[in-house]
């Protein structure tokens, strides 16, 4: 499969968590992805121990809460060269009407301008970054043609 061309920032979709055309930065400085979130911590439930954490979602929208059953925890290099222990996830991202499984490092991004930032991991064998470019996913997305609904209005 040839490269695809993307540019320095981007609108993605995470459909398992519900979220669509959410700010993404791309970072080839970093090798991990990243997602802004909140009060990530442990919580008991019947089916065992699991990771809560609270994720923002776009413009205007309240905080909502996320469990995952599945999570890894990595020493990563924050941007400033300090290592930190880090909650990883899995999920899927939706970038050039392609779903990609992505590792996410749950980090509080809160003073950053981008929600998430997709480094060389998810970047590697798949995109060619041009830094002058933006949303090219994103405006590939609005291009395409609406599929009529098969409802009466």
């Amino acid at each position: 499969m040839s490269k695809q061309l993307i540019g320095m920032t981007d609108r993605i979709d995470l459909p398992d968590l519900g979220l669509f055309d959410i700010h993404a930065k791309v970072d080839t400085g970093a090798y991990t992805s990243a997602i802004h979130c909140k009060d990530v911590r442990l919580v008991r439930t019947k089916s065992g121990q699991k990771l809560r954490f609270w994720l923002l979602g776009g413009a205007g929208e309240q905080p909502r809460p996320f469990y995952s059953g599945q999570f890894s925890q990595r020493m990563i290099r924050n941007s400033f060269g300090v290592a930190e222990l880090r909650y990883v996830i899995q999920t899927r991202i939706k970038l050039f009407n392609r779903l990609i499984r992505v590792e996410f490092t749950l980090a509080d991004r809160e003073q950053m301008r981008y929600p998430i930032l997709l480094g060389r991991k998810i970047l590697r064998n798949r995109f060619i970054v041009d830094v002058s470019q933006k949303d090219l996913s994103y405006q590939a997305k609005l291009d395409q043609p609406q599929v009529p609904s098969n409802e009466a209005p």
